[in-house]
């Protein structure tokens, strides 16, 4: 695993959920549909995944997402193929590295975009028009 994941033990839902491309909602549904994937709970019911955690979930949106496969064909390959799912797994753990440096980029992007903006001089305003009474001309009146 690369080190551009956070180096702790757990991982909260949502950072999951940002990492691997999915809704939290969607954690919580293949957490019931796949054996593999069980993140420990807190005593408050929090769920605190492992980066063995964030793989499989990787490797799961993998199989589901992009190479189109059902929720029982995917469960069904995750359980098959060992050779394979070892394979699938590196890759997984390398896809997970790249999504995690590409959203540490973005937040850095959006700082300094943040930075450029706080930093930019208001536009210089300017300064009132004198009036010129001799040069308004008056208007006359409305007929009806």
């Amino acid at each position: 695993m690369s080190s551009v994941l956070p180096d702790k033990l757990f991982f909260k839902i949502g950072e999951v959920a940002r990492i691997v491309g999915v809704r939290p909602h969607v954690l919580r549904y293949w957490e019931e549909e796949f054996p593999s994937l069980r993140p420990k709970k807190t005593r408050g019911a929090h769920r605190h995944y492992s980066r063995r955690d964030v793989e499989t979930a990787m490797l799961i949106r993998k199989l589901v997402h992009e190479e189109g496969y059902t929720v029982a064909g995917a469960r069904r390959r995750l359980r098959g193929d060992r050779g394979a799912h070892a394979e699938a797994r590196v890759e997984a753990s390398r896809e997970v590295a790249l999504r995690a440096e590409l959203l540490a980029l973005r937040e850095a992007l959006a700082e300094f975009v943040a930075e450029i903006d706080s930093t930019r001089a208001a536009p210089a305003e300017l300064p009132e028009p004198e009036l010129c009474v001799e040069a308004v001309v008056p208007i006359p009146p409305r007929r009806r």
